[in-house]
């Protein structure tokens, strides 16, 4: 007997298997290249625009963490922004006056200095100097005694008027570094709130607050730690100075100043710094023993704080290749000098967060550590 169509036994359904998401396309090689090459070189073109900009984000980031403090009390964003910038201006202007007439002295004593260094030194490479003597000699019978070549050197006599068009220029970039540090302070997080809501997709806009999220608390901190140390660090090497060598105490302050400044740059300051100190004990003291005990301080401080002070209170969380780190101070460096070496670290440390927090770039963010 034939079953009606409607008592007919279904028929079985396949299960569907889940597709493999598709991957992602790349990008030749030649175009990364050309990319990176072209981003560099954009960096280095404008540097009188961008540099400004990341030095006001740089001092918005040290100030971030004593704008929150102030918050807690009931203080208005505004007034705590003032209120620190003010802060950071003032202390500045008193460091600066305490430091100019030591650091005129040493400008203006330093050529006497080098050139009564130079006999001690000559005694140190009177070998090379003879070696180098008997080469000449003998490249001169080897080549006959037929004259050389006369070369011309030309050389640029010093334009008053650069002088005058050079001091406008970095009055009005410091003047914005100023005005870009509190616009950053007390309208940072209206902007990030503002472009974050730009995004279309939920998703993007979740991972974009917390990659700024971490960069705005991480970083902050991490910046005003190193900041803080790096005082601590320059204000003990200008008391030993003080107080063990008998220096003056505004030149003690501005060694400390200096071996301050250069520590923010990882490996490149502090052997800058070694070299300075070499210098300024052998020009200051007549005893050899004496004048390298400058230099052996600041080696003791710099190895108590680098392998000791900074792991203590840091930990591990923005530890960095010190190869990626080398590369990056001497990229940034070449691009932007002094400035580049002081901005290196923090940008690095954005870049790792960065990558850390994007699907697929996690191998990155590892090949910083």
């Amino acid at each position: 007997m034939n079953l009606p169509p409607e008592s007919a036994a279904p028929a079985a359904i396949e299960p569907s298997t889940p597709q493999a998401p598709t991957p992602r396309p790349r990008g030749p090689m030649s175009l990364v290249v050309l990319a990176v090459l072209a981003v560099g070189y954009t960096l280095w073109a404008t540097q009188d625009l961008i540099l400004p900009v990341l030095l006001a984000m740089f001092f918005a980031l040290v100030g971030n963490p004593i704008i929150r403090l102030l918050l807690r009390i009931r203080i208005p964003r505004f007034v705590a922004a003032l209120a620190v910038l003010c802060s950071g201006i003032a202390l500045t202007v008193l460091l600066g006056q305490q430091l100019v007439q030591p650091a005129s002295e040493w400008i203006r004593e330093a050529p006497r200095e080098l050139r009564s260094l130079a006999p001690k030194l000559q005694k140190l490479t009177k070998p090379v100097q003879d070696a180098n003597k008997a080469a000449q000699n003998i490249a001169r019978v080897a080549g006959g005694d037929s004259a050389g070549k006369v070369q011309v050197v030309r050389t640029e006599a010093n334009d008053p008027y650069r002088a005058l068009i050079a001091t406008p220029r970095l009055a009005a970039s410091m003047l914005a570094v100023v005005l870009l540090t509190f616009f950053f302070m007390v309208y940072g997080q209206d902007l990030q709130r503002h472009a974050i809501a730009l995004l279309p997709d939920r998703q993007k806009k979740k991972v974009t607050v917390e990659i700024l999220h971490t960069i705005e608390t991480e970083v902050s901190r991490y910046v005003l730690t190193i900041s803080l140390i790096n005082a601590v660090v320059g204000l003990v090497f200008a008391a030993l100075l003080f107080f063990g060598m008998d220096l003056a105490l505004g030149q003690a302050l501005l060694w400390g100043t200096l071996v301050a400044i250069l520590n923010f740059a990882p490996y490149v300051g502090p052997l800058i710094g070694m070299v300075v100190m070499l210098l300024m004990g052998f020009s200051s003291f007549e005893d050899p023993l004496q004048a390298l005990v400058p230099a052996a301080i600041y080696l003791g401080l710099h190895t108590l704080e680098g392998q000791i002070v900074t792991p203590i209170v840091l930990g591990r969380r923005m530890a960095l290749s010190p190869l990626v780190l080398i590369l990056a101070l001497m990229v940034f460096g070449w691009m932007w000098g002094i400035v580049g070496l002081l901005l290196a670290v923090p940008m690095l440390v954005c870049v790792k967060i960065v990558l850390a927090r994007l699907d697929g770039m996690e191998g990155w963010a590892r090949l910083l550590e």
